[in-house]
Formats: C-alpha cells, structure tokens, sequence
C-alpha cells in the first residue's frame, strides 16, 4: 500500500495535517485531496478531541501547487480540451469549504514554497506562520491559468487589490519577511522553529474556549460580505450562543477568582 499523501497526527487537542508528497514539494493530486477529506472528517468527528489544527509540509516546501503530471492539458500534442474548472468544483472546492467551516482555529505553518493552489491553503489559516526561508508565487500565469482555491477571495483581503494583482499578474516570488510587512503573514520564525512555534500556538488555542474561538473566525469571515447592520446582528446572534457555554461561565467564574480559567471547549 502505498504512503498516505496527507499525514494526521493529533496531540494534546492540536491537530496536524501534513501534506506528504516531499519528492513532489507536496504538490497537490486527487489521492491528496481524498487523504485531506478523511482526515478532517476524523478531526471533525465528536470524539476526536481536536480544538485547534495545524497544516503544514513534509520535507523542503509546504505546498508547491497543483500536480500536473500525467493530466492531459500539459500535453502539447494532445487534442483534447479537458475543462480545467471541472476538478476545481469537484474536489478543490469541497475542501476549501470545509476548511473553512471549521468550528476550531485553523493556523497554517509555511515551510518552504507556498505555490499556486498551495498559497491558497497557505491563505486558508486564521493564523499564517511562515519560516524565514518560505515564500509564496501566484503560479498560475505561468502556465495559462488564473488563480484559484479562493485565492482571488482572499489575497486582495489581506494584501490589498493592488498587490493582489501584482503578485498575480507578474508571477513573482514573495519572499517570507516581505509577505509578513505586507499584512499576508502573521509572524516568521528561523526554519528549524517554524513547528514548535506553531505547535505552542496552537495548544495555547486547543486550551481556550474552543465555541467561542470557532464563531469569532465564523464572524471575520463573513464580515467581508455583511453591511455593518449586518455584522452587528450576526455579533448580536453569536454572543447568544457563546455566552451559553460552560467556557464562559468558568471565564468569568476565573476572573472573579482571579485565577487562569480552566476551558474545557464547551
């Protein structure tokens, strides 16, 4: 049998994904994608305990875009016109959905290339953390294609459209320290402290109150589509729901205690 592509090991609440396709810089196949829809349907079950997830890559690159060996449309002396936006739609898509609807921080840890549809899971973290030697590439021009998993969504919202269409237009690296003033990363570590930093983080987030820091992704997420009437009802909505969980109860029960609170992720 051959290795799983996608790797998931869980600890003290966190949850880690790692693409593992190292000879490929982890490039993305459908074995890929169908090891990655197990795995979150195995954090997302009741029992798994997961409150936070990690994504990174196994070996020298976190993601490096899309596999294209062995598809039809890199082949020059093919006829066919295979539609391109097909696979996106039934097996890229699903995905970003569900990474995106989890109820638990997600935080991507970048080691390496984050490239084409890689950048856009690199993009998919509430939390990006970047080692000094990772960069990112908007591939996509490079082989005819526009961008893709959502990137066209999500880059301008955290670099800004005239950046945005730089880095997609030209196709140029951007290095980690760059993409960290520009607002795209949140912190860069040294190469060899990228995991245990990203690991602290996110067992500090596994032992917070997991329904309240699931709704406040839910809410930056859809405030980039509300009115402010609207983002004011949905914060109304969801302070319901967190302020009738055990977490708070025991938050405030601790900061009248004066004392660090105890989350269970209830």
């Amino acid at each position: 049998m051959s290795e799983r592509k996608v790797k998931l090991d869980i600890q003290d609440g966190v949850a880690i994904l790692t693409l593992n396709d190292p000879s490929a810089l982890n490039a993305v196949s459908l074995p890929m994608l169908e090891d990655l829809a197990e795995c979150l349907t195995d954090i997302e079950h009741p029992d798994s305990g997961v409150r936070c997830v990690i994504m990174t890559g196994e070996g020298r690159g976190f993601c490096a875009g899309a596999n294209l060996a062995g598809r039809g449309e890199t082949n020059p002396n093919s006829n066919a016109r295979p539609d391109s936006g097909d696979a996106l739609e039934r097996h890229y898509h699903p995905i970003m959905r569900r990474i995106r609807n989890l109820t638990m921080p997600f935080l991507t840890a970048v080691n390496g290339p984050a490239a084409g549809v890689g950048m856009s899971f690199a993009m998919m973290g509430d939390l990006i953390l970047a080692a000094e030697s990772a960069y990112f590439l908007q591939a996509f021009r490079r082989i005819g294609l526009v961008p893709d998993g959502g990137a066209t969504y999500l880059l301008p919202r955290l670099v800004g459209y005239a950046r945005a269409r730089e880095l997609s237009l030209l196709g140029e690296k951007l290095p980690a320290k760059t993409a960290m003033e520009w607002g795209l990363v949140n912190r860069v570590y040294p190469d060899d402290q990228l995991m245990d930093e990203a690991l602290a983080m996110a067992k500090e987030l596994a032992a917070g109150p997991t329904i309240a820091l699931g709704k406040i992704r839910m809410l930056y997420n859809e405030s980039a589509l509300n009115s402010y009437e609207e983002q004011l009802d949905l914060e109304r909505q969801t302070q319901r729901i967190a302020g009738r969980t055990d977490d708070f109860r025991e938050g405030v029960k601790a900061f009248l205690e004066k004392r660090p609170a105890q989350f269970q992720g209830k």
